[in-house]
């Protein structure tokens, strides 16, 4: 069986046919993946991740990752519908758990499946910096940035063949496997740093929609590179901007964050 992708006539109508463009950064991305394909395999990623984790459910921590990734979720489900674009997130179903390890680190995969470990809780240390962290993952979902690693590596790997019209089962699933390597070794999803760039925005916009006060994003991202032992950093910040730039860029983006913020009732 292959996996068809309709692609236009060469390259240049490829890359205006795929291109998608994030309704609330702006930025443009390539994305050529089937999207239904990607949720369907991150679903069985999670669900087997899940299986061999030992996930935290009915603490007060468990509960407070359920409460702020629900509201971070309900206000970017309000705002695509407010641009019409609630079609775009139809087929998520969204999922928040919680998993003991001492990591420093939390994902989501494509479709809302949200992973929060323990160990960055200490570092989050409120709702605000939780979310901070869950806006941010979210916001790699929502940004479709699995799809647009996907495709790079496609392109990469199989561009002939892509252009020719097809890649089969096995070739796809070793894309995403290589881009989402999840299964029994739990580790970061890996994104670019330009990716990680517009979830930081991104994910500044969605707390603040959702009545978390953007503010503390600075005083989080300080802790998280306080954090680190040595010359080892947290596999959460490994493929971030340097942190000079990330609180520039949150600085930057902080007077667009209040204005939602205080829309969603927030006191400036």
């Amino acid at each position: 069986m292959k996996l068809t992708y309709l692609l236009g006539i060469g390259a240049i109508a490829l890359s205006v046919a795929a291109c998608t463009t994030n309704p609330i950064t702006g930025r443009s991305s390539l994305q050529l993946a089937n999207n239904s394909e990607i949720l369907t395999m991150s679903s069985q990623e999670y669900k087997t991740t899940l299986s061999k984790s030992k996930v935290i459910a009915g603490t007060a921590e468990a509960k407070r990752v359920t409460s702020v990734g629900s509201r971070i979720k309900g206000a970017a489900e309000k705002y695509y519908q407010s641009i019409g674009r609630s079609a775009d997130l139809a087929n998520y179903n969204w999922e928040f758990n919680l998993i003991q390890s001492n990591e420093l680190n939390a994902w989501c995969m494509p479709g809302g499946k949200v992973a929060v470990y323990t160990g960055i809780l200490p570092v989050t240390k409120s709702d605000n910096g939780l979310a901070v962290v869950l806006g941010h993952e979210v916001s790699h979902a929502l940004a479709g940035h699995g799809n647009e690693r996907i495709s790079q590596a496609m392109v990469a790997q199989y561009g002939g063949a892509i252009l020719g019209g097809t890649i089969s089962n096995a070739q796809w699933a070793n894309v995403f496997q290589k881009v989402y390597p999840i299964g029994s070794q739990v580790a970061l999803l890996k994104y670019g740093r330009n990716q990680e760039s517009e979830a930081d925005e991104m994910g500044l916009y969605l707390m603040s929609m959702a009545g978390y006060d953007p503010r503390e994003a600075i005083p989080f991202w300080n802790r998280m590179e306080g954090a680190s032992s040595g010359n080892r950093q947290p596999e959460f910040l490994s493929t971030h901007p340097n942190p000079e730039t990330r609180i520039s860029d949150i600085q930057k983006d902080l007077p667009k964050a209040l204005e939602y913020y205080k829309a969603a009732g927030g006191k400036i």
